[in-house]
């Protein structure tokens, strides 16, 4: 639409409000009540302006084509005046005191603080960690409550009190600390008085401006872009970016507020060395010589495959690139994997299975606009905040929702379907799912015909898996099953969104093929009828580790080490010859150590002794191993084993790049420097190649993703020059002057004959299996408060928000062992004992546990048993037979 603003004419869209006409010819006026990530409400009447003769609030009154706006007359701007001094009016001397929204506007208007003359007296809540409430600073304009509403989906702030003694309350009564909110700071971020603040953030009043970085979120792997603010005493506050692509202004409580990790006193800050059984500091020159002698009496003693390096998530992907290249270059071994083992290397293999590529499908902008989601063994209100909010919205306003989850946790308490099958029976769901789907002719025939395979393979086996055999495997009542099949049958755009439910199986390639199948009978991939298939990455850059190459048997963007032009084209960029056989995965590193062959182990910002499974047989293997060597922030578990600990750089200190779990490329950069003697991953593997005598080249990040991207056609587009100045950028990208490819396959698959893969794989049981001295079955994930095994989050005030690992119980269990809550509990397996609190919930069902592995004294991991997916090697995390028992030593 054509409007004329002043005499400014500007072309806004056909939605626009007459707000966004004004801001379109660069006009302003005050918005107390508004935030254009929320519904405009037009309670506060400071934003008044006259459109087509009438004076209306710009932010609720839509714009029409050919309107004429006044903005700038005296009669608009005396009446915006007194509407905030009417404002001002009801609150104390020191409202205006600060540099914020409200102060910003007055002085625009020429109100000064004289003109703030209301009583004190409504008082504080300053119990919660991180949002502090002045009520007597509340102007009711009520975007808090929307925030938590609209945006995050907690619904956990309302107004109460009549007239001017209207303020924002927890819902629940009470203090802020003991409310349903989940810290995502979204009513501090958008609140315009100050009446709701963070600690250490100012809000003006003369101190100075901070330093602003943008960056990306190292926690999950959302990819949330953020804005760090940093002075004399570091970083003051993380500012979700109200333009990042995939959070939109958002944020959790980890990437908002647990940065306190920063300032621990337990940060390392020198290198140490175990000297006579001690771990003592020293200088970079004595620890990398240390760590140089041996290597080379590892690879002297045993050969290059003697020596292993384990890879890390939280590292940049210039980094994964580089420590890989230092593997196979200076040392001569493909032994270098990294944490997707345990998590999601059975959707790298399900998915290249299944389409070509190892990525999700689709953006997850298009996935948002799906009119059925299928969340399949994911709890992303938790463990993906910010994408569990936006789907929650998506239901709100209308999407079907199925959700497949043993527990009735998150999205479950809004789905049209819940299918809560016994865990490790993803598999006999999806077939069943899939029969009637073909039974009822919810499928796109022209699809299969033209461009995928396997039907008739899949439609024989399927004949045996009828919704009342799929529910006598999975316990999911049959007609259950047929409802869930017709709604995502039936949809015009439906979307598969899953997480580590579906991978963390002794079948959990077949678990995602299967669940491939879904999409693929539907036609909903690479047609624009659907979006596909898409993992919730867990970690910030676990999708990015393994694009870079840091596996044992893939090269930077997933070459076969077997296939002789791959190792050609890494071989031509690295001048050096590329080991032909596979390398080990993680599992087997430590089986090789146990057993004495594996004689050097780098472990790269990796708790193992924390986060894999089995971890008295990890332990076994760290302390078998002559020369472990560990980079990290604190000193771990692991570290606390390691003969040589080498302190390095957060997420916050380093310069790079992460892939978000939709193949987002984005920027990292460094807000800050590093503590004391701490370095970069990325010096680190080039300090010690020089003491080996070898030149890695590419000197800088930037550099190493350009080189990167000479061996991966797929990455050849990427350059750090193009992020910072698109700020996002999906692969496949071979080309600098085109778009990446956010939605895969619109032409062909990237299967040898460009035709998606159907799978036919049986149901096959679990490796463990519940018995009369084991009777329940063990889950195990993530808690909304932290992350992985805890090491940041721990060190922060995150530890006030969630200070105990919980073992989650439904009623009737704890009732048959005397167990309520709070009570201390013994968890047994055929492996190891771990002790937890106890919490009862319905959310569980008879027979099931869960827990987190945030606490590493805990020992959860320890119950974990050897089992891993017959494809990929990523442990049965999901599937535990375990007993519960007291304390040696309780009533």
């Amino acid at each position: 639409m054509r409007v004329r603003v002043d005499g400014v004419t500007a072309h806004v869209a056909d939605d626009a409000s007459v707000l966004d006409a004004v801001r379109a010819a660069g006009g302003e006026v005050p918005t107390l009540c508004h935030d254009d990530r929320l519904t405009a409400v037009g309670s506060c009447r400071t934003c008044l302006v006259r459109s087509g003769g009438k004076v209306v609030a710009a932010c609720v009154t839509p714009a029409t084509d050919g309107a004429l706006i006044e903005v700038a007359a005296d009669d608009l701007r005396t009446l915006r005046r007194e509407a905030v001094e009417l404002i001002v009016s009801a609150l104390p001397s020191y409202a205006l005191a600060g540099g914020g929204e409200l102060s910003r506007v007055c002085h625009s208007l020429g109100i000064t603080p004289r003109a703030a003359q209301g009583p004190r007296g409504r008082g504080r809540d300053d119990s919660h960690p991180y949002v502090h409430l002045d009520r007597d600073l509340c102007i009711a304009c009520g975007r808090c409550v929307r925030m938590c509403a609209e945006v995050q989906g907690t619904f956990a702030l309302t107004l109460v009190g009549r007239g001017s003694g209207t303020v924002v309350a927890p819902g629940t009564g009470g203090l802020w600390a003991d409310s349903d909110c989940v810290a995502c700071g979204g009513c501090v971020d958008t609140c315009p008085t100050g009446a709701l603040t963070e600690p250490g953030l100012p809000i003006g009043g003369g101190a100075p401006e901070p330093a602003h970085t943008r960056t990306t979120c190292g926690y999950c792997g959302v990819g949330c872009s953020l804005d760090v603010l940093t002075g004399d005493s570091g970083v003051i506050a993380v500012l979700p970016d109200h333009d990042g692509p995939v959070n939109r202004g958002h944020a959790c409580v980890k990437g908002r507020f647990a940065h306190g990790f920063l300032r621990s006193p337990e940060r390392l800050t020198r290198p140490l060395l175990r000297r006579a059984g001690r771990l003592e500091p020293v200088n970079w020159h004595d620890a990398l010589e240390h760590v140089a002698r041996g290597l080379r009496a590892a690879v002297a003693a045993g050969g290059p495959d003697a020596v292993a390096a384990i890879s890390s998530a939280r590292a940049t992907n210039e980094e994964n690139y580089l420590i890989q290249k230092f593997m196979r270059v200076v040392i001569g071994t493909n032994n270098v994997d990294n944490c997707s083992r345990l998590c999601h290397a059975p959707s790298a293999a399900g998915l290249t299975a299944a389409f070509g590529l190892s990525g999700g499908t689709d953006r997850f902008d298009d996935v948002e606009t799906a009119d059925c989601l299928l969340l399949v063994g994911a709890n992303p209100v938790e463990a993906h905040p910010v994408v569990g909010a936006r789907l929650l919205q998506r239901v709100l306003r209308g999407a079907r929702l199925v959700v497949a989850d043993p527990r009735a946790v998150g999205l479950a308490r809004y789905a049209d379907v819940h299918l809560r099958p016994r865990p490790g029976t993803n598999v006999a769901l999806f077939h069943g799912l899939a029969h009637v789907l073909l039974a009822e002719g919810l499928i796109d025939e022209e699809f299969l015909r033209r461009r995928a395979t396997g039907l008739p393979e899949l439609t024989a086996l399927l004949a045996g898996y009828s919704p009342r055999r799929a529910a006598e495997i999975t316990g999911v009542p049959a007609e259950d099953i047929v409802a869930a099949a017709r709604l995502f049958g039936r949809a015009e755009r439906p979307a598969i969104i899953y997480g580590l439910g579906v991978t963390e199986h002794l079948h959990g390639t077949d678990g995602v093929r299967t669940l491939a199948n879904l999409a693929i009978l539907r036609g909903a991939v690479g047609t624009g009828r659907g979006f596909g298939v898409n993992p919730l990455r867990g970690q910030n850059n676990v999708q990015g580790a393994s694009d870079m190459g840091a596996l044992p048997d893939l090269l930077p963007g997933y070459g076969k080490v077997t296939d002789p032009a791959a190792r050609a084209r890494a071989e031509h960029v690295w001048g050096a010859p590329v080991p032909r056989r596979p390398g080990l995965r993680i599992p087997e590193m430590f089986g090789a150590a146990r057993v004495g062959e594996l004689r050097a182990l780098w472990v790269i910002g990796e708790d193992v002794c924390a986060t894999d499974p089995d971890s008295t047989h990890v332990i076994q293997a760290l302390e078998a191993c002559p020369l472990v060597v560990c980079d990290e922030l604190f000193l771990s578990e692991t570290a606390r084993r390691a003969d040589v600990v080498l302190p390095v750089a957060s997420w916050l200190e380093k310069e790079g790049t992460f892939v978000n779990f939709d193949r987002r490329f984005q920027r990292v950069r460094a807000a800050l420097d590093p503590p004391g003697e701490a370095i970069t991953d990325f010096e680190v593997v080039h300090a010690l190649a020089a003491v080996l005598g070898a030149d890695l080249g590419c000197p800088t990040p930037a550099e190493a993703l350009a080189e990167c991207g000479r061996i991966a056609p797929v990455f050849a587009g990427l350059s750090h020059e193009r992020l910072d100045r698109e700020g996002a950028v999906a692969w496949p990208c071979p080309d600098p002057d085109r778009p990446g490819e956010a939605t895969l396959y619109r032409e062909r698959f990237a299967t040898p004959d460009g035709r998606a893969q159907l799978s036919a794989a049986p149901y096959l049981p679990p490796g463990e299996q519940p018995d009369d001295r084991y009777p329940l079955v063990l889950i195990t994930g993530r808690r909304w408060a932290h992350y992985n095994s805890g090491g940041m989050t721990r060190r922060t005030d995150n530890l006030r928000l969630d200070s105990v690992d919980r073992l989650d119980v439904h009623p009737a269990d704890a009732a048959r062992h005397g167990l309520r809550d709070g009570d201390p509990v013994v968890v047994e397996s055929r492996h190891g004992q771990a002790r937890l609190v106890t919490r009862t919930t319905d959310d569980m069902a008879p027979g099931q546990l869960f827990c987190a592995f945030h606490f590493p004294a805990g020992g959860v991991n320890t119950l974990i048993s050897g089992w891993g997916d017959t494809v990929t090697s990523c442990p049965e995390y999901k599937v535990t037979a375990v007993r519960l028992a007291a304390p040696s030593g309780a009533d």
